[in-house]
This record gives structure tokens, C-alpha cells and sequence, in this order.
């Protein structure tokens, strides 16, 4: 897929070129746009019996996929802010703990722009007994799912191959 843009958002000069979808030249009025990724975050919820939380994507891309919490990191906001944000709008709960786990690259199809990213995954819990209040424009739901061996994992319909990859690492890893 070819990011493209018809006019250069400072001149309007339709001379601008993409080089190689890495950044966006404008030779009329010298704007230089780079395509550097994105920052997001993956939360990996681990229950004591040792399931992980998937939520049911509600939207493109991947709708009806599994995936877990998480999203864009906003400007000004550290990763791990990032991930107890994004719980707390998708899920309505709160994370106790929060430990690193890795990253892995990803890209992230949308309204046909294609955005590179880094995504950060953490491992966390949440309360016994926490209730979970659903963002519907993102979540349609949640599952606990068993993650004990590759054999669990290929089973899961994963919305992204680096949750795919993270939960991988989780499992070489824990």
C-alpha cells in the first residue's frame, strides 16, 4: 500500500512526492514530512488461573478479531500511562501491575493509510471481581482465553501479528 498525499498541506502544490512511503518532499516550498511509526501499546491482562483477557474488536481494522487492550500512545504520555488509559477506556477497569514485556513492529491498516508501528506490550492484572464497563465503539466484547502453549496460540483469532508475536514471547518467556 502507497501512502499518498494530492497537495502539500503547507503550499497546495500538487509537486509533492513520496519517496519510498518513508517521507513526503515538497521541491516548491521545501516541506518535508517524515513517515516515522507510531507509538502504541498492547496489555497482556493475566488472571491467577493464568488466562489472558481478548477483547472482540468492534470496528476495522480486524473487526471480530481478538486482540487485547490497547492503542495509540497520545502526545505527552509515557507508554505506561498509555496502557491504564487505554484499560480504563476500553474496559472500564484498572491495571495493578504493570511489568514490560517486549516490542515487536506492526502495521496498522486504516481508511487506506498504512501506519507503522512500535508496539510496547505489558503484562498486568486487574482486580478480582472487577466489572467491566465496554467502550462499544471499540469493544464488543471479552474472553478469557487459555494461553498455555503454541497450540493455544495458533488457535487464536488474532487481530495482529505482533500480538501474535508478544504473546509468543510471553509464553517462550514466562
Amino acid at each position: 500500500m502507497k501512502n499518498d498525499f494530492i497537495f502539500c498541506p503547507i503550499c497546495a502544490s500538487k509537486n509533492i512526492t513520496n519517496i519510498n512511503n518513508r517521507k513526503w518532499e515538497c521541491p516548491d516550498c521545501g516541506f518535508v514530512l517524515y513517515n516515522n511509526s507510531a507509538t502504541a501499546v498492547g496489555v497482556i491482562i493475566v488472571n491467577d488461573s493464568g488466562q489472558v483477557l481478548f477483547e472482540v474488536r468492534a470496528k476495522e481494522p480486524r473487526f471480530g478479531l481478538l486482540d487485547m487492550p490497547g492503542g495509540f500512545v497520545e502526545h505527552d504520555e509515557s507508554v505506561e500511562q498509555a496502557s491504564g488509559r487505554e484499560c480504563r477506556e476500553e474496559l472500564g477497569v484498572d491495571i495493578n501491575i504493570i511489568k514490560y514485556l517486549c516490542t515487536f513492529p506492526n502495521t496498522y491498516r486504516y481508511k487506506n493509510f498504512e501506519y507503522k508501528t512500535c508496539d510496547v506490550f505489558f503484562i498486568a492484572k486487574i482486580a478480582d471481581g472487577a466489572e467491566f464497563r465496554l467502550q462499544s465503539s471499540e469493544v464488543s466484547g471479552v474472553k478469557w482465553c487459555s494461553v498455555n502453549n503454541h497450540d493455544d496460540l495458533e488457535k487464536l483469532p488474532l487481530a495482529f501479528d505482533s500480538a501474535y508475536r508478544a504473546l509468543d514471547f510471553y509464553l517462550k518467556n514466562k
